[in-house]
């Protein structure tokens, strides 16, 4: 599901605005981001032989862990509706050792950018879908008198023709009605089910990536897949059959090459811990490669094509965010070619106390109102005294401070501990009745004050 926008309302204010929805300050990296994501509808509007020249402006996020950077990419994608993965830079290797090459983030970018297209296409004919497996249904229920015999199947009884049909279409459309009111929901209906699967990934020597082949393809050749027999609830079966009948509306051609253009030409790839890849090459030990890994980064940044088994993907167009807490090593450790391709680098600010208070309480999904919406459904309501908020934020400061600078996070750790007991006992509590329990700087003080002393958080730091 995506919050996608019109492209052309996205202003960089309109931006920018929507990302303070869900992060706190970050402004700076908020701008970067969001002309970027302007300027990629400002070359579709380019007329000519131009717009083919105009590449992305690639973006290095620098900052601590926890101050944002990751959810600034993916709400920016969400959005747009674009296409977007996220990789770790280390889990990376140079072409000849074991693991992952960096072709798979192109890879990985198409069979998003393919799930983004078929659900799209899916919510289209899902009117058609529906009305189709209603039939089925129907059809399950009160199965149609044989073709050509009537409704005994003798043709001298039946010679009456479609008067004798009538009570038979009465019938269905009772049925019909009695389906929608949900009034047959009990009964049960045997399916014809095809079981999942059906491909088969081969793995090519030396990097463990799947090659271009589908066992699915053979499918087309010589039959679909093996159907099984299951007895299932009306509720179910109309499920079942929904899905059933929208795969076969969708012209999956087109959905590929949908896909494969959208994630060309809106596809962002957002390149976590590129920090731990920076340096040069040493003899022996672990940093060999990382060098490496940076060349077999380059072309893709750079733009080149990646064959997919979707067919061949140019990267020219994708945008590209890096990002990293460069604690050890700093942006020019890196090769200055890579260099060159993120030629905007943005600061991110570790969070102060202040940040800390605005997280917890501003944005529409903060922890709190999480944590409201988890245990209301136990029938226990939570009110967060402001009090409450700010003891929470002072501590995890605090622990910031005298412990790893793990951000945000930091607060995860905390209201895990906070309501520990109060969700082991939830289920019981709750169910005499609804049970209202007010957070309050006291009571925070009391579950969680000595952690500050307590120097072995390991259970609770995520």
């Amino acid at each position: 599901m995506t919050d996608r926008r019109d492209a052309k309302e996205l202003t960089p204010r309109a931006i920018v605005e929507e990302l303070d929805r869900y992060i706190v300050g970050q402004k700076d990296a908020k701008r970067a981001v969001a002309i970027a994501l302007r300027n990629r509808w400002r070359r579709q509007q380019v007329v000519g032989p131009l717009r083919d020249e105009i590449t992305p402006k690639n973006i290095i996020l620098i900052g601590p862990t926890g101050v944002g950077k990751t959810e600034i990419a993916r709400r920016l994608a969400r959005l747009v509706g674009a296409p977007f993965v996220k990789v770790e830079a280390s889990k990376f290797t140079e072409v000849g050792y074991v693991g992952r090459d960096v072709d798979s983030m192109v890879r990985d970018l198409v069979e998003v950018s393919i799930k983004l297209v078929k659900d799209e296409a899916r919510a289209a004919v899902q009117a058609r879908a529906k009305e189709a497996a209603e039939e089925r249904l129907l059809d399950l229920l009160l199965p149609p008198p044989a073709r050509g015999t009537g409704r005994t199947g003798n043709p001298q009884l039946d010679s009456g023709g479609e008067d004798k049909d009538a009570p038979q279409a009465a019938t269905r459309e009772k049925l019909r009605e009695l389906l929608r009111q949900g009034k047959l929901d009990s009964r049960e209906v045997e399916l014809e089910i095809g079981e999942p699967g059906g491909g088969m990934e081969l793995f090519a020597a030396g990097n463990a990536e799947p090659m271009a082949f589908d066992l699915s393809q053979l499918q087309n050749l010589f039959g679909s897949g093996r159907k099984k027999k299951r007895k299932v609830k009306i509720p179910e079966a109309r499920e079942l059959l929904t899905n059933e009948e929208s795969q076969k509306l969708i012209d999956m051609d087109n959905v590929r090459r949908e896909a494969v253009q959208r994630a060309e030409q809106s596809g962002i790839i957002f390149i976590d811990e590129i920090d731990k890849i920076a340096g040069r090459e040493r003899a022996a030990g672990p940093d060999v490669s990382r060098e490496g890994v940076q060349r077999d980064l380059l072309p893709i940044v750079e733009g080149s094509t990646v064959t997919t088994k979707h067919g061949p993907v140019k990267t020219d167009h994708v945008l590209f965010i890096a990002a990293g807490a460069f604690h050890v090593s700093k942006p020019s450790d890196l090769i200055p070619e890579l260099q060159g391709r993120f030629p905007i680098r943005v600061e991110l600010q570790p969070l102060c106390e202040a940040d800390l208070i605005r997280i917890l309480s501003e944005p529409e999904n903060s922890l709190c109102r999480q944590y409201q919406a988890l245990l209301v459904t136990e029938g226990v309501k939570l009110n967060w005294h402001d009090t409450a908020i700010a003891e929470v934020a002072r501590i995890a400061a605090a622990a910031n401070r005298m412990l790893e600078d793990i951000g945000a996070r930091r607060l995860q750790t905390l209201l895990e501990r906070l309501l520990d007991e109060l969700s082991f006992e939830a289920p019981e509590v709750g169910r005499a009745g609804e049970w209202a329990v007010d957070i309050t700087a006291e009571y925070v003080s009391q579950r969680v004050g000595n952690i500050l002393s307590d120097k072995d958080l390991s259970k609770y730091i995520l």
